[in-house]
């Protein structure tokens, strides 16, 4: 069977280290889903824009980490916004547990942020949502 492809948007300046786990589980043996790539760190330009948009359109789902300042992270709200254009679903996780996490901008108020634990990761990657 084959994995399904993720994209993670996340926050450079705060947030590089919740990648980093997220990679990790990816190379769970259970792990139903692979990284087919995430943000992209360069100045928001057309360029950067059309990089991401190639990226997004590639995968099955967009993965959003979202911490203390996702909100203030222009890259996450841009990649958010390429997944709504492009309709690739895409679900927001808590990032850190006992602190507050917030949405990127381009979230919609619909949008909830999912408890980031094993089982719900592979429940939201699979669909649920």
């Amino acid at each position: 069977m084959s994995k399904t492809r993720v994209f993670i948007s996340f926050d450079y300046d705060h947030d590089e280290d919740l990648k980093t786990f997220l990679v990790g589980q990816s190379n769970n043996p259970d792990s139903p889903f692979e990284l087919a790539d995430w943000s992209i760190k360069e100045a928001i330009d057309s360029r950067w824009k059309d990089k991401a948009r190639t990226r997004i359109r590639s995968v099955d789902v967009v993965a959003v980490i979202c911490g203390e300042h996702t909100n203030t992270a222009t890259g996450v709200s841009a990649e958010v916004k390429i997944a709504q254009e492009e309709e690739v679903p895409y679900f927001l996780l808590w990032g850190y547990s006992g602190k507050t996490c917030v949405k990127p901008l381009a979230a919609l108020p619909t949008d909830s942020i999912y408890k980031w634990t094993w089982d719900n990761l592979k429940n939201l990657i699979g669909g649920s949502r």
